[in-house]
């Protein structure tokens, strides 16, 4: 694969992109291990419970080569490459303050309207860490823009989440999978919750034996399962320090010494490009990840 358009024509933004495409390809498999799950849990015997058991280990692997394919990054892409000549074409309206996008033409038709919410390209807008939160029935509908830890739940009432704002930017059908995919898998993790408290749905007594042994496996791989996505978001975060959070400490350091571009200021620099207060969302996401783990 390479990348034939770019912003800046730089290996580095080519690269940038690569690393997310190799994700999204890689990431097909675990579509495949969710389907094959969810296909067992309609049959509930204790074979289906075994199956279900081994897709998640697989999917841990999955997710451990995500984890290094997005750490790959740094081995093509240079943090100040990125910050400096990348990422100011990847800001969105909503994550530079004072600064408005010109829509030219567009009061020519009187069909269209100037949009109130522009987010820029952002991982957030992946389907298939969408999915995997939805399918390990993860919730992270309360992180919203500016979540904080002394009160997630008002920031939530006064925006929207910014994880179901960024579904209004994938395709159709993207969004039109997850919707399903949401009013499917809850079950996954009542089962695992079934089999925590020792019982599991659908199995006689001839296999309540079995069964015990077959919950503590089951509670084992959701929790492995879990855990490898928090691992995913704490790469994630490694990313961020390195390409966001370090440069643009430099930035605030300096720019109250020389001026710097319009595009990078103290104000918007440690917003993500889909506008949010990036460290406290991936914070706030990853700790929930955390938390859906079962005891």
């Amino acid at each position: 694969m390479r990348s034939r358009t770019t912003f800046t024509s730089t290996d580095d933004e080519r690269e940038f992109y690569l690393v997310s495409a190799r994700i999204e390809l890689a990431g097909v498999e675990a579509l495949e291990l969710m389907r094959s799950a969810l296909d067992e849990m309609f049959v509930g015997d204790d074979i289906a419970i075994r199956r279900i058991t081994g897709y998640l280990y697989r999917l841990v692997k999955v997710m451990h080569r995500l984890r290094e394919l997005l750490l790959e990054v740094k081995r093509g892409c240079d943090p100040q490459v990125f910050f400096y000549e990348i990422r100011p074409w990847l800001m969105g309206e909503d994550s530079q303050t004072g600064r408005k996008w010109i829509f030219e033409g567009i009061e020519e038709d009187p069909t269209l309207s100037v949009p109130e919410e522009l987010s820029g390209p952002s991982a957030g807008q992946s389907s298939l860490i969408h999915a995997l939160d939805i399918f390990l029935g993860v919730d992270t509908s309360v992180h919203g823009e500016d979540v904080t830890m002394q009160d997630p739940e008002a920031t939530a009432r006064q925006h929207k989440s910014f994880l179901q704002r960024m579904q209004l930017y994938m395709p159709r059908y993207h969004r039109a999978f997850l919707t399903h995919l949401s009013k499917n898998t809850s079950q996954l993790r009542d089962l695992v919750f079934s089999a925590s408290n020792g019982s599991l749905p659908g199995l006689s007594f001839e296999y309540a034996e079995l069964s015990r042994q077959d919950s503590a496996a089951l509670v084992e791989a959701y929790n492995a399962a879990v855990t490898s996505l928090k691992e995913f978001r704490d790469a994630h975060m490694i990313i961020v320090a390195l390409y966001i959070i370090g440069p643009a400490r430099h930035v605030r350091s300096s720019v109250s010494k020389v001026l710097v571009d319009t595009s990078i200021s103290e104000s918007n620099c440690m917003k993500g490009t889909g506008g949010t207060n990036l460290v406290c969302f991936l914070k706030g996401v990853r700790d929930q990840t955390r938390e859906a783990l079962i005891s």
